[in-house]
């Protein structure tokens, strides 16, 4: 199973809550994410005319597909959702520091899904005490080890 991973995602911003999202690709495009060479650092999800599109989301040029038929890395990807979580989207990101990030893409049944994220800005100091808080979940989890 193919998985591709944005692991800012989750330091940069707190999840609010996902939604699993089709995405609509060209055949090049699915065979270079089925290789694992696709990327999602610094990619987003926006929402125009009523539609999901993804951008910033760099799959590599598939290098057995000719050039006629290969792909642009960055373009716009549309994503699929139901018009009611696409109507919930749109009312939370008027709000103030809501945005819609990508967390991972990856196969299901042989489909490729991305799980998409409405999510708010961490600013630094949450982050420094996510962190902190991680550390010290470690710290437990090697104490526990050690009494057993």
């Amino acid at each position: 199973m193919t998985q591709i991973i944005n692991r800012k995602a989750r330091h940069d911003y707190e999840i609010i809550e996902s939604f699993e999202a089709g995405i609509v690709l060209l055949g090049s495009e699915v065979k270079s994410i089925k290789t694992g060479n696709a990327n999602l650092k610094d990619s987003y999800a926006d929402i125009e005319n009523g539609e999901v599109w993804l951008y910033n989301f760099h799959i590599s040029p598939y290098k057995f597909a000719s050039e006629k038929f290969n792909h642009q890395p960055l373009r716009p990807k549309k994503l699929l959702l139901h018009k009611k979580e696409i109507a919930k989207l749109i009312g939370k990101i008027k709000e103030k520091g809501f945005t819609l990030v990508p967390l991972r893409v990856y196969t299901k049944k042989g489909l490729i899904k991305v799980e998409l994220a409405l999510a708010k800005g961490k600013k630094l100091y949450d982050k420094r005490q996510s962190l902190k808080e991680k550390e010290l979940n470690l710290e437990r989890e090697r104490a526990f080890k050690d009494l057993q």
